[in-house]
C-alpha cells in the first residue's frame, strides 16, 4: 500500500500551519459569545453550510469536482471516516466549550495534534528522534499540570466542567482520526475536494438537529460572529489540509500546540476590552508552567526534529 508523502516544501507548510493556529486560537472565543444565542448543533450546521456553499462554487468553476468517480471502495470508507471525525469534532468540542472556557478547551483539544502526531509515526512511519520525543512529553505534562490546576481552583471542580473537558477530549480523539484519514486521501484528491465533500456530508448529517429560524433572531453583533466563525472554517481546514500535503504531519502538529498561548492572549484581550462578553481566565502558576511546557514541547518537537 502506498503512503502518501509530503512535498518537502516546510517553509511553505510552516506558514500554513502558522494560519491555521491563529484561526484555531480566536474561534473559542468567538464561538463561546455566539453560543449566548444560537445552540450548538445549528451554529456548526451553519459553518458547514456556509463552508460547503463556497468551496462547491469554486471547486466547480475551476473543474475540481471530478476525481470522485476514480475512488475505490477503500477510499470512499475513508472519505467516510474522515467526515464523521470532522462532523464529531465540531459538535463534541463546541458543547465542551459551553461547560468551560476557551482557553481551556483550547489548551485541552491539543491532545488532537498530539495524536495525530503519533499516528504519523505509526502510520506513516515518520521518524522522530530523541528530542522530539522529548518534545512530545513536554506536551502531556504541561497539558496535565494545566488540567490539575483547574480542577483544584475554587469552583471550578464541578461537574460542569469536568464534563466539559470530558467533551473536549473525545473531540480531540476523532479528530486525530479525521486528519491521519484525510493526509492518506490526498493520494486520490486534492485538499479542497476532500473538505468540500465532508462539508456536503456534515451539512446534510446535521440538519434534523438544527434550528434554522433560530438565525433570524440574531443581532447584529451575534450576525458578525456567525459569519467569522463559518470563515474561520474556511481559513483554517483549508490552510490545515494544504500544510498536510508540504510538510509532515508529526511537524505540523507542533506548530499547531502553540495555539493555546494564542488563544490566551486573545481571551484576555477581548476580556480587557469588553468584560461583559466573556468571563476572566483563572490560572495559577502552575497552569501558567503548564501552558509554557506545551510551547517548549512543541518547539522542540518541529524546530529540532529539522535535518540540518
Amino acid at each position: 500500500m502506498s503512503l502518501h508523502q509530503a512535498s518537502g516544501r516546510w517553509r511553505f507548510g510552516l506558514l500554513l500551519a502558522l494560519v491555521t493556529a491563529a484561526c484555531w486560537a480566536t474561534l473559542p472565543v468567538a464561538l463561546k459569545i455566539t453560543l449566548q444565542q444560537v445552540d450548538a448543533y445549528t451554529l456548526t450546521w451553519f459553518r458547514f453550510v456556509f463552508a460547503a456553499g463556497i468551496m462547491l462554487a469554486w471547486l466547480g468553476a475551476r473543474g475540481g469536482l471530478g476525481g470522485f468517480r476514480d475512488l475505490a471502495r477503500r477510499q470512499w470508507w475513508l472519505l467516510a471516516i474522515a467526515a464523521a471525525g470532522l462532523i464529531a469534532n465540531y459538535v463534541l468540542y463546541l458543547l465542551g466549550v459551553q461547560y468551560t472556557s476557551p482557553a481551556n478547551a483550547q489548551l485541552l483539544i491539543q491532545l488532537a495534534p498530539l495524536l495525530m502526531a503519533l499516528g504519523g509515526v505509526v502510520v506513516f512511519a515518520e521518524a522522530f528522534n530523541r528530542w522530539q520525543w522529548t518534545g512530545l512529553a513536554l506536551i502531556v505534562g504541561g497539558l496535565a499540570m494545566f488540567f490539575v490546576e483547574q480542577l483544584r481552583l475554587p469552583g471550578e471542580a464541578g461537574g460542569h466542567y469536568l464534563l466539559g473537558s470530558l467533551l473536549v477530549i473525545a473531540a480531540a480523539i476523532v479528530w486525530a482520526v479525521y486528519a491521519l484519514a484525510q493526509k492518506q486521501l490526498l493520494l486520490r484528491l486534492s485538499s479542497p475536494a476532500i473538505l468540500v465533500a465532508i462539508y456536503v456530508v456534515a451539512s446534510i448529517v446535521l440538519l434534523p438537529f438544527a434550528a434554522p429560524a433560530a438565525l433570524l433572531r440574531l443581532d447584529g453583533l451575534h450576525w458578525g460572529l456567525l459569519l467569522f466563525c463559518a470563515l474561520n472554517t474556511l481559513v483554517a481546514y483549508g490552510a490545515f489540509a494544504e500544510a498536510l500535503a508540504h510538510w509532515q504531519a508529526s511537524r505540523v502538529s507542533a506548530v499547531l500546540a502553540l495555539t493555546p498561548l494564542l488563544c490566551l492572549g486573545f481571551a484576555a484581550l477581548v476580556h480587557a476590552l469588553w468584560p461583559a462578553a466573556i468571563a476572566a481566565e483563572r490560572i495559577g502558576v502552575i497552569g501558567l508552567a503548564g501552558a509554557g511546557a506545551v510551547v517548549l514541547g512543541s518547539a522542540a518537537t518541529s524546530l529540532l526534529g529539522q535535518k540540518r
